[in-house]
């Protein structure tokens, strides 16, 4: 199977990574295309084995699965420049280009005579490259065998959910959006730290651990979190005071309304 990565910036750079140390795609059948050599530089240092090009349609040509992890805005200029080049009988397209729907996708890479390929929306997010992302998508036009191909390749960067394609938003908001959240939140606790006297590198590792302690909580006992919760605020403690002191600052309201600000 190869595997064509047009776009090797902060998500492109981040698959291609991430598939280079996996056991599904050879790192030699990889391609990754984009304008800057140094970006591709970049590619190489982590993996040489990766092939790199500036020539988007050189990258295609002898691809299965075809991704396009471009900026949105630039999405249908890319797409039309590789489509003479693309074979919708045996190729697989992949869209990481975020509020780009399938009505759109169709519209850029349709040909008279071989009408539309196998076609997924993808939103992942950026630890995507230490195989932990959160990986959003939606199929068009797909086989069941297709959709397994793809499942199989993001289940190894990461959590693979598959939703409606009316969905795809809001899983963006929470998994994609999200991750900037979370490590706001990790920031802001480490800023809080520093104030009441601990190191900032003591106070990220505290924090981290913390964090992932209550994850491993979550998915070992299958539990909702506030069942968590309720374990360590005992009655006049200072958990629960310091739990409403977050409240009173907003801080349910603040996450609701930056997930809601999130779907375009």
């Amino acid at each position: 199977m190869k595997i064509a990565i047009i776009g090797a910036g902060n998500i492109g750079g981040a698959i291609a990574r991430g598939l280079g140390n996996n056991t599904i795609v050879k790192p030699s059948d990889i391609y990754c295309s984009d304008p800057s050599t140094e970006i591709l530089y970049k590619i190489k240092e982590v993996n040489k084995d990766i092939r790199t090009t500036t020539d988007n349609t050189k990258a295609v040509m002898e691809a299965d699965i075809v991704i396009v992890a471009v900026k949105p805005w630039i999405i249908e200029a890319v797409l039309k420049e590789i489509k003479p080049f693309l074979s919708y009988k045996k190729q697989i397209l992949v869209s990481i280009a975020a509020g780009v729907n399938f009505a759109l996708l169709c519209d850029y890479i349709k040909k008279e005579n071989d009408g539309i390929p196998a076609i997924f929306r993808i939103i992942p997010n950026t630890a995507i490259e230490v195989k932990e992302s959160v990986n959003i998508v939606s199929a068009y036009n797909a086989t069941p065998e297709q959709t397994d191909i793809i499942k199989k390749i993001f289940d190894e960067l990461g959590l693979t959910v598959f939703v409606e394609e009316k969905l795809i938003n809001a899983g963006m908001a929470l998994a994609s959006c999200g991750i900037a959240y979370a490590l706001r939140y990790i920031r802001a606790a480490i800023e809080g730290a520093v104030e009441i006297g601990l190191h900032p590198e003591l106070a990220k590792n505290i924090e981290i651990q913390t964090l992932k302690g209550a994850v491993t909580l979550l998915k070992t006992n299958n539990s909702h979190p506030e069942v968590e919760i309720d374990k360590v605020t005992t009655p006049g403690g200072i958990t629960i005071r310091g739990l409403n002191a977050m409240e009173e600052a907003g801080f349910t309201n603040s996450v609701i309304k930056g997930l809601k600000a999130s779907v375009v």
